[in-house]
């Protein structure tokens, strides 16, 4: 199922603006890995950012990966997106459950932990990838990326990200925004931005409302004029194919799949990303070996 995320700029350009609603995307998420409600709320966050990341790239063969490790129980995250909005991501430990301190509220800081980093990396179609990272601040996600986009790219951001998860563990709603201010702009303009942003509240309360992306960007930056100059339609979407595991095998190396093949007479391998198993059997792994030579 696709979700909407609309990009533009707002104040005569003065600020850029992304805000989408991402409901769809983490349903299909969380069916997909079987996460419990708080690694579900965590993987919709990091989806849901990742996504706009993509967006905000240049070159449509472009890819941004971002990589969350806080050493909290739900391990590594990891999420990516092309640059049409279209992303794939997991969990180490998709079954995480750990006590809240706030009834009613997914203690996602508390599965993410702070003992860590977030890691952006993006392929621009160069020899090397560009790769940034910097110092968790809470573990829950928003004011990560927050953080990150000050001190790494040195863009002031305001970012908002929100999942909530119905009484059937169904997603009741998903979504966010990334808001940020161009270089000169009045320091009264982030204050009035940030002041909306406490009276308006949760990004997913709003989507919960039945607002859409388009009335959940009139709600903050309405007075600012804001200008969509583009829409997307993205999915969580996983491009594994089995070319690309064979190719993860033959870089094994011929002794190693003479091994496999002698004491297991196959090979099993499972895209992370959607979960999809790929079968090779001794013919298979006979073959790699002829072309590893």
């Amino acid at each position: 199922m696709t979700s909407k995320l609309i990009r533009g700029t707002a104040l005569d350009g003065q600020i850029r603006f992304f805000v989408t609603n991402t409901t769809n995307m983490v349903e299909d998420a969380k069916t997909i890995h079987q996460t419990s409600p708080v690694a579900t709320a965590a993987l919709g966050r990091l989806l849901t950012a990742t996504s706009i990341l993509g967006v905000m790239l240049k070159g449509e063969n472009n890819k941004v990966t971002a990589r969350i490790h806080g050493n909290g129980p739900i391990g590594t995250m990891i999420a990516t997106s092309n640059a049409t909005g279209n992303v794939k991501g997991y969990v180490g430990n998709p079954l995480v459950l750990v006590d809240s301190p706030t009834k009613g509220k997914l203690n996602v800081g508390g599965a993410v932990g702070t003992d860590g980093e977030i890691t952006i990396i993006k392929d621009l179609g160069m020899k090397n990838s560009y790769i940034s990272n910097y110092p968790l601040v809470s573990g829950e996600i928003g004011e990560d990326f927050a953080a990150y986009f000050m001190h790494s790219e040195q863009t002031p951001s305001a970012v908002g990200l929100g999942v909530i998860m119905d009484v059937d563990y169904t997603i009741k709603s998903a979504g966010g925004f990334i808001i940020q201010l161009m270089p000169e702009t009045d320091e009264n303009v982030a204050f009035i931005i940030e002041e909306r942003i406490k009276e308006i509240g949760s990004v997913s309360e709003l989507f919960a409302k039945s607002k859409n992306e388009k009335e959940v960007l009139e709600e903050l930056l309405g007075p600012f004029a804001p200008e969509i100059m583009k829409e997307y339609e993205i999915a969580y979407h996983c491009d594994c194919h089995r070319e690309r595991f064979e190719k993860a095998l033959i870089s094994l190396g011929k002794d190693e799949l003479s091994k496999i093949l002698d004491e297991d007479g196959h090979a099993e391998l499972q895209c992370h990303f959607c979960n999809k198993t790929y079968q090779f059997n001794q013919e298979n792994l006979k073959s790699l070996i002829r072309e590893s030579k």
